[in-house]
């Protein structure tokens, strides 16, 4: 009874209330250092290790909650880095907010911990133009450490995305696909100081101190894939 409670109201406020109040930056770049290195600690990690080597970028979304009472809502604050291999330069951050409704049998509370590695450079200009729908615009496949069966899985690992995740809590039912990533502006405009289009923050190399966590992470993940290799 408490949990469907407690689903019922954050399906309610997803559904009824917009969200506009983000973490810090700071925080935020904190959370996803923890969730990416939980990821990449799996046992069976290896693909995203792999996948990550070649990646055009990341989005990192470390506590993406989901509810659902026959409708569900899901709502998680995230960044964008953007790689180039040949150099081994990440550019960034670009904050960002996933928010979407979905239908068909749900019901429970969940929270993941979402990182989702572009594979393609079309993906990457997809996220620099500000508002994409994941599986319209652009495909999504699981990578084998996924757990959710929301995105479709894609054997010839020809999708644009690729999603990694790790959940917490009960939830039953698949749901659509739909949601939708969108910028954070507030998050954004405290970060940089100014306003900056998508395009302009995924242009600028990742190295202020802020995020030097993040980028140090994401650079030992790749060390070790090529060391193995």
């Amino acid at each position: 009874m408490k949990r469907t409670m407690i689903a019922i109201l954050a399906v309610s406020l997803f559904i009824a209330t917009p969200v506009t109040a983000t973490k810090a930056p700071q925080t935020l770049l904190a959370d996803a250092v923890s969730a990416l290195q939980e990821i990449a600690e799996q046992p069976d990690s290896e693909h995203f290790h792999r996948m990550l080597q070649n990646a055009h970028g990341v989005a990192i979304f470390p506590s993406l909650i989901k509810a659902g009472l026959g409708l569900g809502g899901r709502y998680g604050e995230g960044v964008i880095l953007e790689y180039d291999a040949s150099t081994e330069t990440w550019y960034g951050p670009y904050f960002v907010q996933m928010k979407g409704i979905s239908y068909g049998f749900q019901l429970g509370v969940q929270t993941t911990s979402l990182v989702l590695v572009v594979a393609a450079e079309e993906g990457m200009r997809s996220l620099q133009e500000g508002k994409i729908t994941l599986g319209g615009n652009l495909s999504v496949a699981i990578g084998p450490l996924g757990r959710s069966a929301e995105a479709g899985t894609n054997l010839e690992l020809d999708a644009v995305m690729y999603s990694y995740s790790i959940s917490k809590g009960a939830f039953i039912g698949a749901s659509l696909e739909g949601a939708s990533i969108d910028n954070s502006v507030n998050a954004n405009r405290v970060y940089w100081n100014r306003e900056l289009t998508p395009e302009e923050m995924l242009k600028r190399k990742a190295s202020s101190r802020e995020i030097k966590e993040l980028i140090e992470a994401l650079n030992r993940i790749i060390k070790k894939e090529v060391e193995a290799a």
